[in-house]
């Protein structure tokens, strides 16, 4: 246990939901289903996955905001059941979002607030609140109410809040959520800069480019089990020997995208929103040439650009995610 500040066994959260009125049915719902977990102490550790995946859950079983009903946890060597006065002492906890802060105080008087909450020493905490103010960049916006911040702001602050009572582990569940892309890329520098103080990050993250940007190892969680697990690098592996075709277009159907699926060569198909525009992504055997195919089953929509490029991060994410919904063996909770 000494080399890990995040240890998971079996983690295991279920819960019974009922449907109906006249006829309940009542069955058992599996949010966390057997997660091993090992993060070795200063790691910036990415936990990906789909909403629903099992993602805040897996955090929450973490973090002692929820119970497991199965296996077991510790932090920094201590039980999340049986220990928690202790593993409070050694966490912090950062959502995305703008709740947690008042915002009628100056960003100062939030940070003072909560220093007396976390039991922050009188005399240690200016220099703590300098300390974190400079971390997070935000010097010079001290004595401003929090109501004139930015969102990307609030989020650091929200971090500044999370590190008052220096904990050995952070959690951060999805900070970077309804966050432009310049205050989302002064947000990756903060926490890369504080996973380098030795601090031990979990980030959960829709973002492929940030977990790639920030972190050392990354999990895709699925259905509530681990489906992968390694280096960004490593992962890139699930999506070898293939092309991804990129479509932009406007009005694709479910029909369509079936006929595409069934189309030979066709390994995973997925399709995001952008604006008004759709970005249909097609992942293919290499030697699979299937643009005419994908580009006759779109016969009558508004096309814009089509490009061919290599798989990327996300391309493997989108592989494991849809193989994960597949009957797979697993062992250990990871697909064999």
């Amino acid at each position: 246990m000494g080399e890990h500040a995040i240890e998971a066994v079996g983690l295991h959260r279920s819960y019974r939901s009922r449907t109906g009125w006249l006829r309940p049915q009542r069955r058992e719902v599996h949010a966390v289903a057997g997660v091993d977990l090992a993060v070795r102490h200063g790691e910036l550790f990415g936990l990906l996955g789909p909403n629903g995946a099992g993602k805040t859950t897996t955090i929450k079983l973490l973090n002692t905001l929820l119970i497991p009903t199965g296996g077991e946890a510790r932090i920094c060597g201590f039980d999340v059941v049986r220990q928690t006065r202790e593993v409070r002492r050694r966490i912090g906890y950062v959502f995305g979002g703008d709740r947690g802060l008042y915002d009628r105080l100056s960003a100062r008087d939030n940070l003072r607030y909560f220093a007396e909450l976390y039991g922050v020493p009188g005399r240690e905490q200016k220099r703590r609140i300098a300390e974190l103010f400079a971390l997070v960049r935000l010097t010079g916006r001290e004595d401003d109410r929090v109501e004139s911040y930015s969102r990307g702001m609030r989020q650091r602050l929200h971090i500044a809040r999370g590190l008052l009572h220096r904990p050995r582990v952070l959690f951060l569940d999805e900070p970077s959520i309804g966050v432009d892309p310049v205050a989302a890329r002064e947000l990756r520098q903060t926490v890369a800069e504080l996973a380098a103080t030795g601090t031990t990050v979990l980030l959960t993250t829709h973002y492929m480019a940030e977990a790639d940007e920030l972190c050392g190892r990354i999990a895709v969680i699925a259905g509530g089990r681990l489906q992968a697990l390694g280096t960004p690098a490593e992962l890139r592996h699930h999506a070898d020997g293939r092309r991804v075709l990129e479509v932009q277009a406007y009005g694709v159907t479910d029909g369509q995208l079936a006929a595409i699926r069934a189309r030979p060569g066709v390994r995973e198909v997925s399709l995001a929103v952008h604006g008004a525009a759709q970005l249909l992504g097609v992942q293919s055997d290499a030697g699979v040439d299937v643009q005419a195919d994908v580009l006759r089953e779109l016969s009558g929509v508004r096309l814009g650009r089509v490009t061919a490029r290599q798989p990327t991060l996300e391309d493997a994410y989108v592989a494991i995610v849809n193989r994960a919904a597949e009957p797979t063996p697993l062992v250990g909770g990871v697909p064999a």
